[in-house]
């Protein structure tokens, strides 16, 4: 059981095994494992989570070194490329070892053995909630729970044009630098009931042009 990094991963061999040159396809990384295993040791699940581990030991090379990818394609036997076998990225890859080693720790423990204390008392004791609803392009969210707003961010100044009638009528406001690269329009959404639906869509001033397609956000219950 291995993940990849993200959507459109381009660091990687290329789709037939050949060298990444600036351009490829992104393969399994072995760490994704382990922190996949971090989380199922948080959820309870210790056998899950020891299955995860040697699955990251079952990537390692002959001389017990992790790699950074492994091959999750069809063999490629000139190449050196098997399936599951580490692939021609860097090895040892110390970020792999270190999350290797921590998952060890942690299902020794029972626990995951580095998890901030701050962080489960605001989120589990607290339980803490966040009272915005990001929107990103890299993240389209299409849903907001009753009562918090929607915040609106993007990488460039905009004009958000937007309705929350089905577009009977339409406001025009401008995202605010918050100097940190991103631009942010908030929209006072905490009190809409659930079924409202909020239509938008982006005109660039800088460019001179519309974004030309609409999203739409919709509150649901809490």
């Amino acid at each position: 059981p291995v993940w990849h990094r993200y959507t459109d991963d381009g660091y990687g061999e290329k789709a037939d095994g050949g060298p990444f040159d600036g351009t490829g396809i992104g393969r399994a990384w072995p760490l994704l494992s382990g922190e996949r295993g971090h989380y199922e040791l948080a959820a309870g699940n210790t056998e899950a989570a020891a299955s995860l581990l040697a699955a990251v030991e079952g990537m390692a090379g002959e001389t017990g070194l992790i790699p950074e990818q492994t091959w999750d394609a069809a063999d490629v036997p000139d190449r050196e490329l098997f399936l599951g076998r580490p692939s021609g990225s860097a090895m040892p890859l110390v970020w792999a070892h270190s999350e290797y080693l921590k998952l060890r720790r942690s299902i020794q423990d029972g626990r995951v053995f580095d998890m901030p204390p701050q962080t489960v008392k605001r989120y589990l004791v607290d339980k803490v909630s966040s009272s915005l609803a990001i929107w990103r392009f890299n993240h389209k969210c299409r849903a907001l729970r009753k009562g918090q707003n929607l915040r609106i961010e993007t990488l460039a100044m905009a004009t958000v044009h937007w309705s929350d009638d089905g577009w009977e009528h339409v406001h025009d406001s401008t995202t605010r630098n918050t100097g940190l690269g991103i631009y942010v329009f908030d929209l006072k959404t905490g009190a809409y009931q659930p079924g409202r639906q909020i239509d938008f869509t982006f005109f660039w001033p800088e460019v001179g042009k519309w974004e030309g397609q609409d999203f739409c956000v919709t509150v649901i219950e809490g």
